[in-house]
């Protein structure tokens, strides 16, 4: 028995190039054009829809499971990291204000997270914790993730034992997908293709 899960990150929002975890940004309409183009490369067909119920994710997670009759949860714990005091402002603006603790946290955001933000332990005990649920609850069946970047990562860094520290070495581009194949019969044998960017 084998569960596929497609892990696939949003497209452009309105303020891209600023940190926005739980800044609620809508997709731009190239936002939408390049998440309608991914699942439409896809083959595979979804039979659940799991979905961050920030509006860059969600919004499109109801537009795809309202055209193809596909059903749609919202799981709270696959939003984005909280930036704290970093949030809605753009690495160039930080670079004038808090150039120091900005490329720590490029270096090792393990152990120098955005001051008052969400520290990548309790990030990744939550994203984690929501996998493993995700997993279990749809064994056997073809599901969409449709999430942010950090939480992909995280995904992809749990399933390659990447070191947490170096977990903003994993690239993940907008729209991206990343398909995850768990093999049941195979003393759980999860195998991770490449991203299939636009």
């Amino acid at each position: 028995m084998t569960t596929s899960i497609d892990l696939l990150r949003h497209g452009v929002t309105e303020n891209s190039q600023r940190y926005c975890g739980s800044t609620d940004y809508p997709l731009t309409q190239l936002g939408w054009t390049q998440m309608w183009h991914a699942v439409n490369s896809q083959s595979t067909q979804w039979q659940h829809i799991v979905t961050s119920p920030l509006a860059r994710c969600a919004d499109f997670a109801h537009a795809l499971g309202q055209r193809y009759s596909i059903p749609v949860t919202q799981d709270d714990r696959i939003r984005e990291i909280h930036f704290g005091d970093w949030e809605d402002r753009s690495s160039a603006e930080l670079m004038h204000t808090d150039a120091d603790a900005l490329s720590r946290f490029w270096q090792n955001p393990l152990d120098y997270p955005p001051p008052n933000g969400e520290h990548l332990l309790d990030f990744k005990a939550r994203v984690l914790t929501a996998w493993e649920d995700i997993q279990q609850r749809f064994c056997g069946k073809k599901v969409l993730l449709i999430t942010h970047g950090g939480a992909i990562r995280m995904i992809v860094c749990h399933i390659l034992q990447h070191p947490l520290e170096r977990v903003l070495d994993i690239d993940v581009r907008h729209a991206s997908i990343r398909q995850v194949r768990i093999d049941h019969a195979k003393a759980y044998r999860v195998t991770l293709a490449p991203d299939s960017s636009v």
